[in-house]
Order: C-alpha cells, then sequence, then structure tokens
C-alpha cells in the first residue's frame, strides 16, 4: 500500500519546466507556444493579450538573449554532465512553434539577438537533431538575407521532399490529386500537341465554377475546402478570443455559450451538424480504431491496481495527438472513461502528462470533460485522495482546460454542494499551482455569476495571495461591491471579504475602501463588527 503515497511525492518533486525563472510575459508566451500544433497562433494571441494592456512593449530583447543562456544539465546513459541554452532545453514541439513565431514577428526582432539564436538551432548537437527546426531556422536566415543561396534550393531534407511528393500524390478527394509545381516534360508536350492535332480530338478544358473577385475560376473542390478552412479559421479565433480572456480577466467567459451538464458544448454540436458528410469526422481513423482493444485491455488491467505510475506512458497513447477534438470525444466514450475507478482515472492521467508532446488545448479539453465532470457532480461526500491527486496534476499541466471544462461548469452546476465545493477549495489551497495558474483560474471565476459556493472557492485562491495586476485587482473589487448588496446576509461573503481586506490591504485605493462601506454596512451576519473594524482600520 505505499505506492499511493508515491504519487504526492512525485508530483510534488515534478521537474520544473525550463522556462520556470523568466518573467512572467515570457514564461505565458513559452506556455502557450506548448499548447500544441497551434502553438504559433496561440502565441500570436498572448502577445496581443500582453501589447493591449498599455504597459511596456514585449521585451524581445531579454527573451531571445534567454534562449542562448546555457546551464549545466544531466544526458544520456553516461548521465554527463554539459551546458546546453536554453532553446535546446525546451520541448520539441516548443522550439518549433516558437521558429514559427519568429518568423511571424520577424520585423519586431533585434536582428542581433535573433543571429545567435538562428545558429543553435542550426548547430543542436544532439545524436537527432530536429530537422523541423533547422529548416525553419534556416528560412528566416534567408528572410534576413545571410547568403543563404536559394536558387534551386529548398530547406526540406531530401527525405522530407520524398514523402511530401507521396502525400500529395494520395491526396485529393474525388479522384483528384495534389501536385507539387514541376517543370513540364518535353515528351508530354510532344504528346498533348499530337492529340490536339488529331481529328476528333478535343483538349480536356478545366472544369469551371463561379468566378472570384480576381476573375478566376476556381474548381469546385476547392471551393468546399475554403468555406472549411474559414469556418475552421473563426473557430480558432474564437478559442484564443477565450484563452485571451483568461489572461487578463477581461471578455467572455470561455463557459458563456456552452451548457453546464448532460450536454455538449455548442460549439461541438454545430461542428457536428457541418461534418455530417464526413465520414473521418464521425469516426476514428481506422490506425487510431485498431488500437481501441489495446487501450482498453491496459485500463483494465491498470485500473485495479498502482503498480507502475513511474513507468512511461503507453506508445498507443501517442495516437491521441492525431486526433480532432470529436474524434477525442468518440474516443474517451469507447474507452468509458467517465466509468473508470479512481485509481485507473489516477494512471490515465499519469500517462497523459508524461506524453510528449503536450496535447493540445482543445483535447486537453475534451479529456478533462469526459474524465472528471461527471465524477466530481456525482460527489455525496469528500472527494478521494486518489481523485484530488489526479485532478490537481492535471489542473497544474492543463490549466486552461480545467478552467474551461470543468471550474466553470462545476461552480454554475445546481448539482454543486459541500463535496463539489470541498475539492475545488482543495485544490485551490494545493501548494503547486504556479502564480500564472492562479491568474487563470482567478479570470476564470471573475466571469462567473457568484453563489455561495464561489464565495468560498475564491476566498481559498486568494488566501494564497494571487499576484495581480492592478487592473484585475480593481475587476475583483467591483464585483465584490456589487455581490454585497445581495449577499447581506451570507457568511462566507463576509469570510471572503475579511481576507481581502486583509491579506490585500496594501493594494486596496481609497476610492475602493469608499466603495465598500455600502455592502458592509449592509452586511447582518455575526461578522459585521469585525468587517466594520477592518474596514476602518484601512483609513488613511
Amino acid at each position: 500500500m505505499a505506492a499511493p503515497e508515491a504519487a504526492p511525492s512525485q508530483a510534488e518533486g515534478a521537474e520544473p519546466a525550463p522556462w520556470a525563472q523568466l518573467e512572467a510575459p515570457a514564461r505565458l508566451l513559452l506556455q502557450a507556444l506548448q499548447a500544441g500544433p497551434d502553438g504559433a497562433r496561440r502565441g500570436l494571441g498572448v502577445l496581443r493579450t500582453l501589447g493591449s494592456r498599455g504597459g511596456e512593449p514585449f521585451d524581445w530583447g531579454r527573451v531571445l538573449e534567454a534562449l542562448c543562456q546555457e546551464e549545466p544539465v544531466v544526458e544520456g546513459a553516461d548521465c554527463r554532465l554539459q551546458l546546453k541554452p536554453l532553446l535546446l532545453r525546451l520541448p520539441r514541439l516548443c522550439q518549433r512553434n516558437l521558429m514559427s513565431l519568429l518568423m511571424a514577428v520577424r520585423p519586431s526582432l533585434p536582428e542581433n539577438r535573433l543571429l545567435p539564436v538562428l545558429q543553435i538551432a542550426q548547430q543542436d548537437p544532439s545524436p537527432e537533431p530536429d530537422a523541423w527546426l533547422r529548416a525553419l531556422g534556416e528560412l528566416l536566415r534567408r528572410d534576413l538575407g545571410l547568403g543563404v543561396s536559394t536558387e534551386g534550393s529548398s530547406p526540406l531534407s531530401k527525405r522530407c521532399q520524398r514523402q511530401l511528393r507521396d502525400l500529395c500524390r494520395h491526396l485529393g478527394p474525388g479522384g483528384r490529386r495534389l501536385k507539387l509545381p514541376q517543370s513540364p516534360d518535353p515528351e508530354e508536350e510532344d504528346e498533348e500537341d499530337k492529340d490536339s492535332q488529331r481529328p476528333g480530338k478535343r483538349r480536356k478544358e478545366p472544369e469551371e465554377g463561379p468566378a472570384n473577385p480576381e476573375g478566376e475560376r476556381a474548381p469546385k473542390k476547392l471551393r468546399c475546402l475554403e468555406r472549411e478552412e474559414e469556418e475552421g479559421h473563426e473557430e480558432e479565433r474564437a478559442e484564443c478570443d477565450s484563452l485571451e480572456s483568461l489572461a487578463d480577466g477581461r471578455g467572455a467567459s470561455p463557459i458563456k455559450n456552452q451548457p453546464v451538464v448532460g450536454a455538449e458544448p455548442s460549439k461541438a454540436g454545430q461542428s457536428l451538424e457541418d461534418a455530417k458528410g464526413s465520414a473521418e469526422s464521425l469516426e476514428l481513423p481506422k490506425a487510431i480504431q485498431d488500437q481501441v482493444p489495446r487501450l482498453q485491455q491496459l485500463l483494465k488491467t491498470f485500473g485495479e491496481r498502482l503498480e507502475g505510475l513511474e513507468d512511461a506512458p503507453p506508445a498507443e497513447l501517442q495516437l491521441l495527438h492525431e486526433c480532432s477534438p470529436i474524434q477525442m470525444d468518440l474516443l474517451c466514450a469507447q474507452l468509458q472513461l467517465p466509468q473508470l475507478s479512481d485509481t485507473g482515472l489516477l494512471q490515465v492521467c499519469t500517462w497523459l502528462l508524461s506524453l510528449s508532446p503536450d496535447l493540445s488545448l482543445s483535447n486537453a479539453t475534451v479529456l478533462a470533460r469526459s474524465l472528471f465532470l461527471r465524477r466530481i457532480l456525482s460527489l455525496t461526500s469528500s472527494a478521494s485522495r486518489l481523485l484530488t491527486i489526479a485532478l490537481t496534476s492535471f489542473c497544474a499541466k492543463y490549466t486552461y482546460s480545467f478552467c474551461r471544462a470543468l471550474l466553470g461548469p462545476v461552480l454554475q452546476a445546481p448539482e454543486t454542494g459541500p463535496a463539489q465545493t470541498e475539492l475545488l477549495c482543495c485544490l485551490m489551497k494545493d501548494a503547486a499551482l504556479e502564480p500564472d495558474t492562479q491568474v487563470l483560474m482567478l479570470g476564470q471565476i471573475l466571469e462567473l455569476p457568484w453563489k455561495e459556493e464561489t464565495f468560498l472557492v475564491l476566498q481559498s485562491l486568494l488566501e494564497r495571495q494571487v499576484e495581480m495586476t492592478p487592473e484585475k485587482f480593481n475587476v475583483l473589487m467591483e464585483k465584490l461591491c456589487k455581490e454585497g448588496l445581495a449577499a447581506t446576509t451570507s457568511i462566507a461573503y463576509a469570510k471572503l471579504m475579511l481576507t481581502v481586506m486583509t491579506k490585500y490591504q496594501a493594494n486596496i485605493t481609497e476610492t475602493q475602501r469608499l466603495g465598500l462601506a455600502t455592502p458592509l454596512a449592509l452586511n447582518t451576519t455575526f461578522l459585521r463588527k469585525p468587517l466594520q473594524a477592518t474596514l476602518r482600520h484601512l483609513a488613511p
């Protein structure tokens, strides 16, 4: 029975992220870049969010300099100590997304700081250097005009070029095939000319479609693909705006337009309707479907014991990266994840948190909902220790997904009672949560309608001395003043106000102190006198 004790110690002793020592804006950016294949787009969203706050511009010079700083690391089977720059200590997915982001914002980068980063990317001494990272670095060097010859050359390796040609030959719905641009074959041209000169033979005209604004005609299949791409961009923009609202505590709540429990999010439902004719969206790819029996057997085997928590995740789980969010929903249903025991839940979470690269935010959100939501809402007594450990570890790594799929829905659900509130309070008090994680959770709570359970959860979070900007603290104070008018008999609200006035005394301005006078004067609980005394103590 010693195994369950190993899990917390493992979580507490987890190795910090390579960017842990950087300043908060740089940490937030690198965390966004680690968010999946679309990390570069999310990084741009973070930069827009930071720029909209009206503070100092993002200091690319210091970030690029930090990427080149070397630190001793232990690597290899012989545990050799060697110096390694931060860029090469980042996860591979983060490196690629970072290089893509640098290409997008290149005009705003100081060249004298960018060049050392590109040199490090080109001179990776690891046994298996990342060819994709090198290709992106070479494209950046071309943009800078560093004498890299572009005539007849490609940043892609020969093997990658062959794979790309094979892919183009296999692509093309409806019998059409995509082709790489290549020089025309003289023999083929001669044959075509001969055919066109034969009597009774006509050269095949391209299929016509409605003309676009430029006067060109697009094939029907391409027009469909363009419409799908536009819809995908709209969904990406909505999800990016949701991430930004959590980062700065403003904007719409990521769960505002979603039903609380018992129904899938409206976006997912709409996507299912839009994808009605697409077999790829409504069923799992064959490569993943073939692995379902194996995954079911693994869950059955490890769901009954806690041995092997520190083992590497099964190779079959790497297929999760190939699932779209809709396919991930189908996979969770087939694996019956909501029915897992708490032991199986902890095992699955341990595997998921060990995956490299990290899951995309959308897939992590689907998994969070499937693994935890029904389990939490069905609690009638205190959560088990295994459930608490699994939820805390998942939240620490996928905070945005936790806020989107769990924190908001649980606080808004009518089923929420003492057991659910106790679990969330325990989570808020966990010492493993990073300051950035606390800020994201606070931003989510500020966007929700408040009730008695919200006061308790928010008090547990604010007892941790959350590092807030003056703007976010002002939003918090305005919300407290507004809610106090309707919470005159709430002991939870009174305790929350005592926590705020005590822990954040130095942050409260004279205007905010005057705004608190009215709701506190209306308070009728036994804590009214301590509240009034604390308020008077705030006076200059």
